[in-house]
């Protein structure tokens, strides 16, 4: 399998809605190990195949140890409830920060790597993450859903005051 690496906007693939997985098999296991890969080489918290030129229903979150790896086919935002305003970035849109808006508490469906469903409650940044990644799957760039972009002097005092 080819080596895979990040797709950047303007790429068209970023724009497509993404077809349905139907086959759970190694192909898939090697795409996510994959997938997972450049994520972390990228130091991303979060990827879906779109940007990695996958036009398939496939995401990954991983916030932390505690939070684990969460990987999402198909996956189906069935539940929301409260919004909240946090800056986001994304691998696509390298150096880009921007304050967006998303719903706080969601309820997701999803399969696993091997096509068993499973139904996760998500809040605060999780959220937000699984939102972002779930929005690649249907087309929509977080630049979409910018309110006010962030300078990355902004970004790091930001950081700074979290500390």
């Amino acid at each position: 399998m080819k080596k895979f690496e990040i797709v950047t906007h303007p790429d068209t693939r970023l724009e497509q809605e993404c077809s349905k997985v139907t086959v759970f098999d190694r192909k898939l296991h090697e795409k996510l190990d994959q997938l997972f890969d450049l994520m972390m080489e990228h130091d991303g918290i979060g990827i879906a195949a779109p940007q990695a030129g996958i036009t398939e229903r496939i995401a990954i979150v991983y916030l932390d140890d505690e939070t684990g790896v969460i990987e999402m086919i198909n996956p189906e935002i069935k539940y929301i409830s409260g919004e909240e305003k946090d800056v986001e970035g994304c691998l696509s849109f390298p150096g880009i920060f921007g304050e967006v808006n998303r719903t706080d508490q969601i309820v997701l469906t999803a399969q696993d790597r091997n096509g068993k469903t499973f139904v996760m409650e998500a809040d605060g940044y999780l959220s937000r993450a699984i939102q972002h990644e779930a929005d690649h799957l249907d087309g929509i760039l977080f630049t979409s859903k910018v309110t006010r972009y962030v300078t990355e002097e902004e970004l790091k005092a930001l950081e700074e005051g979290a500390e």
